[in-house]
């Protein structure tokens, strides 16, 4: 059984520039960040496009393809060789056949469910619709290899293209398959492009409406309408799998009239690469409306051919790349450039108009073509299933192909039976080239031209959601027990019962390989990073138990004598159990008398099973006074609440809610035990641009105030009544909280001051010697006079130069020594930022983030709003269960060793992890590298122990231990990955990179690194195949797929309209994500509520983060673990709105709504019981944000669909796996 994925794809030969020049006078549509934005014109494509979308269709899914048995393939011909288990896609070059009728458009399986009403983005203004050529053709996902490009459009062409065709393969292009340099012959088809004002990400802001273009658009002919499907259409009938990915989505315009018969010209409505369906067809929300994808400038055509194809294109000799076919002619002008800013022109030269679509019928049905809809009648295509040869898919009713039509003519693509291979030309070719697969559509009556351009079909690429839901089935209905070393854990998606038996449960550490290479050579060579993702405190299920305490009395826990590592079951006792032998460093210990005990008959010993040390992979340990600074116990910690009562802190209502929740909130200080008061003290200070510090003592009958107005020198003006009980000071505090907002009412003071707050503190918690955390909420820029005084440095004109890494860097020294002494004294800060502007987050974020704390930002602060998602947070930034003054090591055994760390954490040495805070959420991610060889026998370990002080004051040792394999081939390691981990490890390494490294180079060095992991599998571990195949791992298939989401995220890629504010804040939350969260964060959850089942208690399945899985008919729920969106279609059903927002009309929801209306019927229940349930899934609350299809804010929603193209110039999945299967030819050659 093999373990990889194989795919087919031809990449055509070669193109014109993927850098073209935005079509003319377009203000795009942008598909937003957290927040859309637009980028300016002509901004390069990350990666070149890929070539036109197939249009000879099979029904039915690929026969033997059990990975994706549910997704039909359209046009990338999953060859599913199985080698070792892998799945190929091959990415393999060849030109078109060069006979027969061009296909007018493929049929495309993108609304097979909801195909009554499907459109594609928010109409122009004042649009009429526009049709599209009825689908006509059927797919054979036949063709081990795709063609892509766009073929040579008339005889006189082909004979041209055979005469200067190079025939075998021949050295590849300096920029890779499909992804040329720029032709010479290219001009500029455009005017400038001018962008439009970018919302900003923030959810609480409204994102600006986009202008559309209205002055001098003509109206294309009315043929189509809303709703009902135009007369001609043939719907593409497969109905397995919900939506089809995108892969760059483009619009397509109609075939002019004068074009009927296609003699010569490729027909307009086939672009060339273009995943968005017709027009006129089954338009599913997917493809993005003509105006929808300003995301890269497309590469222009030669300006030589054209528009109006009075001969079609001219023959163009390109350079072959790989693969005996000829090149292919580059597109005419008028055809959707693959890349282009603007929509394409029409045949009349304007744009067209994404208004309304015609709808395709519902699966199944089909009316006869109409003359007025694209081609004549005898232009049929397509090719009925039962012609021989086709391969069939499952026998499902709705997936049998359309009935044979009038005038057809012309051969389907043959089948050797196998799924991928095809048999060689037609009779119906003229001089198809030998070896050629016919795609081809069969020749018109009036003329024979070659079939239009394939494109990888992107429900043939590896599907996340899929890998998601094959796990879920073949992991989650057992308890996964640790017991064996090595075993890779269920995916961080699927639910799952963990039974400790001597390694930590995956909840606690998650590594990247459970194999790893024996020595560094193989390690180099493969690429693949060597790190754990461990998380000390982690919560664990209610069926599970947590860790158990050990408690050796005064002589402590029993140590290695050498290296230090602590009794765990790595250890091996000898000697009759007197002495024992360490996992880690091979050192003999004798065992303490009191700890002594026999072994039996296999060597261990007989109370193996009554000590966790000895039989667990986690377990807690209670330390002795040695363990403790200063060689005393240490007091129990404080909480102290730092509250901004300048003037924007009041006037947003900031002040008042967080004193009126304190009251209720200190009950809920955390503690070991529920039924036991917490030991918890703790204090008040407000500030602006002095501070004010509150003696809330037990004996007062009102709080006194003391101010102390030098900042620059702090100090804390009382001792006694600082720090107190809550229970013993109830009454006091709770006056306090009531009068602090009367107090700074009518306050004028705008300025304030950071850095002197947490001094003051940290002075508070040294005087008290004990540990602690600070919570400080806060409102502006530090520009008071005083230590920590910060300047606005916001400068966009340094975004993507050498200098942008100082943008992420603190503006001063001061706030890092200040970090070092919180660290030393246990003092961990978390910060609530409430900015309306720039506030220097890079810089304010120093402390928290160097002292396990937390950052959480509420831009525009609006307390109708944002007051549930705020108190949420703060709920559970009190209650949660938190370690202080931490300190972590991680031991290896002989041959690696721990050498780099990421996360919110300080380090005074090379081998110490410094925590002042460490929380449930908080994770440290440890990479690895090899100092010796390892041995296959013995494995590698690891020992992660945490010391820590409880929230009750007692000093612990939190013990996590791991063994993995190790390997000396290569292909262990590959079997043995975890991808999603992988990518958590990836995206902390770049987002620490950019504050050293420009992004782009960022960017470069982890697709390098990502394309030589890919290429070093293909190179030894898969059989021999054609070049043209991308074959990836098994466990690694979706490697490219989420990279792409690193390297279009706004840290890497920022849109126009995203804050610096923004991406230091998000650069600093991922450093300190568990696998869990980057997963959900790069690749978010999209839930189809129309397929919500209120019997049930599962979700529907997910689909995939694609505008083309969108139904206009459907309301879908997104979360990415920050933001949850529901967003609803034009056409959703009535009952459906009026289940959900108790309003039957799409007209009468109200989109600023921060919740749902709690509506007497199941479905509400149910629904807010699944936002409830994933609201809790996640360490932050998600505020809920209503979008409409078409409104202004669908463009912030449209930058979670990460498979799809962005406004800022990433890739889409599909142009991205092909530039990742060019790159590791590159390796590879």
């Amino acid at each position: 059984m093999r373990d990889e994925l194989r795919m087919n794809v031809n990449q055509q030969p070669h193109m014109t520039s993927p850098y073209g020049q935005p079509q003319p006078g377009y203000q795009g549509y942008p598909q937003p960040g957290y927040g859309g934005g637009h980028m300016p014109a002509g901004y390069p494509a990350q990666y070149a496009p890929y070539n036109g979308q197939g249009t000879a269709y099979q029904q039915g899914p690929p026969q033997g393809y059990s990975p994706y048995a549910s997704f039909p393939s359209k046009t990338l011909a999953t060859n599913l060789a199985s080698d070792l288990s892998s799945s190929p896609l091959n990415l393999g070059m060849r030109g078109p056949p060069t006979s027969g009728a061009p296909p007018v458009s493929g049929a495309q399986n993108y609304a097979q469910f909801w195909q009554g009403d499907i459109q594609n983005g928010p109409p122009p203004m004042g649009a009429t619709s526009q049709s599209r050529p009825p689908v006509s053709q059927p797919y054979t996902p036949g063709a081990g290899n795709l063609q892509i490009g766009v073929p040579p459009v008339s005889m006189q062409q082909m004979t041209n293209q055979m005469a200067s065709m190079q025939v075998g393969s021949t050295a590849p292009s300096p920029a890779g398959p499909g992804y040329a340099p720029p032709s010479v012959t290219q001009s500029p088809n455009s005017a400038a492009y001018t962008p439009a004002a970018p919302p900003t990400f923030s959810p609480s802001t409204a994102a600006p409406t986009q202008p559309l273009p209205t002055e001098g658009v003509a109206q294309p002919p009315p043929r189509s309408y809303y709703g009902a499907p135009p007369p001609a259409q043939q719907p593409f009938p497969n109905h397995a799998a919900p939506f089809s990915t995108a892969g760059p989505t483009q619009p397509q315009a109609p075939p002019p009239v004068s074009q009927q018969s296609f003699p010569q010209a490729p027909p307009v409505s086939q672009p060339p690469f273009s995943t968005a369906p017709p027009l006129g067809n089954t338009l599913s929300y997917g493809g993005p409306p003509p105006h929808a994808h300003p995301s890269f400038p497309r590469p222009q055509f030669p300006t030589s051919q054209p528009s109006a194809f009075p001969g079609g294109p001219p023959p163009t000799s390109t350079p072959q790349l790989a693969g005996p076919m000829p090149p292919l002619p580059q597109p005419p002008v008028s055809q959707p450039s693959p890349y282009s800013s603007g929509p394409p022109l029409t045949p009349t030269g304007f744009l067209p108009q994404g208004g309304a679509q015609p709808m395709p019928p519902h699966p199944g049905f089909q009316g006869p073509p109409m003359a007025s809809q694209g081609p004549p009648m005898t232009q049929a295509n397509h090719v009925p299933p039962s012609q021989p040869g086709m391969s069939s898919g499952p026998t499902n009713a709705s997936m049998s192909g359309p009935p044979p039509q009038q005038g057809m003519q012309g051969y389907p693509p043959q089948q050797n039976g196998a799924f991928g291979q095809v048999r060689g030309p037609q009779p119906a070719y003229a001089g198809a080239y030998p070896g050629q697969p016919n795609y081809s559509a069969p020749p018109t009556a009036s003329a024979s031209a070659p079939s239009a351009p394939k494109r990888l079909d992107p429900d043939s690429i590896p599907s996340p959601i899929q890998v998601i839901e094959d796990d879920k089935a073949n992991k989650g209905n057992e308890p996964f027990t640790t017991g064996v070393r090595g075993q890779a854990p269920p995916l961080i998606t699927t639910n799952f019962q963990v039974r400790d038996q001597g390694n930590a449960s995956p909840r606690y550490i998650r590594c990247t390989a459970y194999n790893i290479p024996c020595s560094s050579d193989l390690a180099k060579q493969s690429q693949v990073p060597l790190a754990a993702v461990i998380k000390p405190l982690s919560t664990l299920p209610p069926d599970e138990t947590p860790p158990y305490l050990v408690d050796h009395g005064e002589s402590g826990p029993i140590r290695c004598n050498r290296c230090k590592a602590y009794m765990c079951p790595f250890m091996q006792f000898i000697e009759g159990g007197r002495r024992f032998h360490c996992g880690f460093c091979s050192c003999v210990t004798e065992v303490p008398p009191h700890y002594f005990q026999h072994l039996d008959h296999t060597g261990k010993r007989v109370d193996c099973y009554d000590r966790p040390e000895l039989s667990m992979g986690s377990y807690e340990f209670m330390t002795t006074v040695d363990y403790c600074k200063n060689n005393k116990f240490p007091q129990p910690p404080a909480f102290i609440f730092l509250i901004d009562v300048s003037y924007n802190a009041v006037k947003s209502g900031m002040v008042g809610i967080v004193c009126q929740e304190l009251k209720t909130l200190l009950d809920y200080l955390p503690r070991e035990n529920p039924d036991v008061e917490s030991n918890i003290r703790v204090g008040f200070i407000t500030y602006n641009k002095v501070l004010h510090f509150y003696n809330v003592k037990a004996s007062l009958a009102q709080p006194q105030m003391m101010v102390v107005s030098d900042v620059a020198d702090m100090f804390v003006p009382l001792l006694d009544g600082f720090l107190v009980s809550v229970s013993e000071s109830r009454v006091v505090i709770e006056s306090l909280l009531d009068q602090i907002p009367e107090m700074f009412a009518d306050t004028r003071e705008t300025e304030t001051v950071f850095g002197p707050v947490i001094q003051a503190g940290l002075e508070a918690l040294k005087a008290a010697d004990c540990a602690g955390k600070l919570f400080v909420f806060h409102s502006s820029l530090p520009i008071a006079e005083a230590p920590g005084k910060l300047k606005n440095r916001e400068d966009k004109k340094l975004l993507g130069t050498d200098k942008e890494k100082s943008l992420f860097q603190p503006q001063v020294s001061f706030y890092n020594t200040l970090a070092k002494e919180c660290v030393a004294q246990g003092c961990c800060v978390d910060l609530f930022l409430f900015p309306n502007q720039y506030v220097d987050v890079a810089t304010l974020g120093v402390v928290p983030t160097s002292t396990g704390g937390s950052i959480y930002k509420y831009t525009y602060f609006q307390a109708a709003t944002d007051q549930e998602q705020f108190l949420n947070d703060l709920r559970r930034d009190v209650e949660k269960q938190m370690g202080f003054d931490a300190v972590m090591r991680v031991r290896t055994s002989t041959g690696i060793r721990a050498t780099d760390f990421f996360g919110s954490f300080y380090m005074s040495n090379t081998t110490d992890v410094e925590l002042a805070g460490l929380d449930c959420d908080k994770t440290v991610t440890v990479e690895f590298r090899h100092d010796d060889k390892l041995s296959e026998e013995t494995g590698a370990l690891m020992q992660c122990a945490v010391l820590y002080t409880s929230c009750n004051g007692q000093r612990r040792l939190r013990i996590h231990n791991m063994a993995v394999n190790c390997c000396s081939q290569l292909a262990d390691l590959y079997r043995n990955c975890e991808t999603d981990t992988i990518i958590n490890f990836f995206a902390k390494y770049a987002f620490r990179s950019v504050l050293s490294s420009p992004t782009k180079n960022v960017r470069d060095s982890l697709l390098n690194q990502c394309a030589q992991i890919l290429a070093c599998y293909r190179k030894n571990c898969a059989s021999p195949s054609s070049a043209g195949q991308l074959i990836l791992p098994e466990c690694m298939k979706l490697l490219p797929v989420y990279l792409n989401c690193i390297l279009k995220s706004d840290i890497l890629q920022p849109g126009a309209d995203v804050s610096l504010d923004d991406r230091a804040y998000l650069r600093q939350l991922v450093s300190g994500m568990d696998v869990a969260e980057s997963h959900v964060f790069f690749y978010p959850r999209l839930l189809p509520l129309q397929k919500l089942d209120v019997e049930s208690t599962s979700l529907p399945l997910a689909v995939r983060d694609s505008e083309e899985r969108l139904s206009r008919g459907g309301v879908y729920l997104l979360e990415n673990g920050l933001n949850l969106f529901i967003w609803v279609g034009v056409n959703a059903q009535q009952e459906l709105l009026q289940n959900i927002f108790g309003t039957p009309a799409f007209s009468q929801i109200d989109p600023s709504m921060a919740s749902l209306p709690a509506l007497d019927n199941p479905f509400s229940k149910r629904l807010r019981e699944i936002i409830e349930s994933v609201r809790t899934q996640r360490p932050r609350y998600m505020k809920l944000m209503v979008v409409k299809q078409e409104d202004k804010l669908e463009m912030i929603f449209k930058h979670f669909l990460v498979e799809d193209k962005n406004i800022n110039g990433g890739a889409s999945y599909v142009d991205f796996l092909c530039h990742m299967h060019k790159e590791i030819r590159q390796l590879l050659s």
